[in-house]
């Protein structure tokens, strides 16, 4: 998979297997410890790493069309997103309801 693009399910962006930060040494270390094939180590550390690098506006975003797609209501939704980053998903202050709308319609 050296050199090719995945698009990782956490951020919809392709990632390379060269951006990923570990040694050789440290992903055999991985796949024998956790009984992973090189591939589907690739595939994890992708998406821990899209997971990890997501900033809380684009989790907004993301968030608000899954549960769109749910059949969410508008209200129930900024609530929810409210709550979950609270919950200390990100490192930052949490967001009003207010500043949560701002992101989705500018």
């Amino acid at each position: 998979m050296p050199g090719s693009d995945h698009h990782s399910p956490v951020m919809g962006v392709p990632v390379t297997q060269k951006s990923h930060p570990l040694s050789l040494e440290r992903r055999q270390y991985l796949c024998e410890r956790y009984g992973l094939s090189p591939s589907d180590l690739a595939l994890l550390l992708e998406d821990l790493w899209a997971f990890t690098e997501e900033t809380p506006e684009r989790y907004v975003l993301r968030r608000h069309s899954e549960l769109q797609k749910r059949g969410w209501t508008n209200d129930g939704i900024f609530k929810r997103i409210a709550g979950e980053l609270a919950a200390g998903r990100f490192s930052a202050e949490p967001l009003s309801l207010r500043q949560i709308r701002r992101i989705i319609y500018g």
